[in-house]
């Protein structure tokens, strides 16, 4: 079943971290709906928040991939199960 999440991420020195945050988000490119990023340049931190729309496997696959990458915080919050409109 589809659900909806949203992943808050904030990379510390971002001058190191983004590219590494690139790389692994672009093969989920197909299940992120959005993307937006606040730079924090006077603290040496960017904010990027994704919304997904995909199966619950792929979003914590995301989610941990993104975990384990140095410099990288993320939390997710998950939607329950997408149910068709008037179930």
């Amino acid at each position: 079943m589809e659900r909806i999440a949203v992943i808050g991420a904030i990379l510390e020195h971002p001058e190191v971290s983004q590219k590494a945050f690139n790389e692994t988000i672009s093969p989920f490119r197909g299940i992120i709906r959005g993307r937006m990023g606040i730079p924090f340049d006077e603290a040496d931190i960017a904010v990027i928040s994704l919304t997904l729309r995909g199966d619950l496997d792929t979003i914590n696959a995301l989610t941990g991939k993104l975990g384990n990458l140095p410099g990288v915080t993320v939390k997710t919050a998950v939607s329950g199960d997408l149910k068709p409109k008037g179930v």
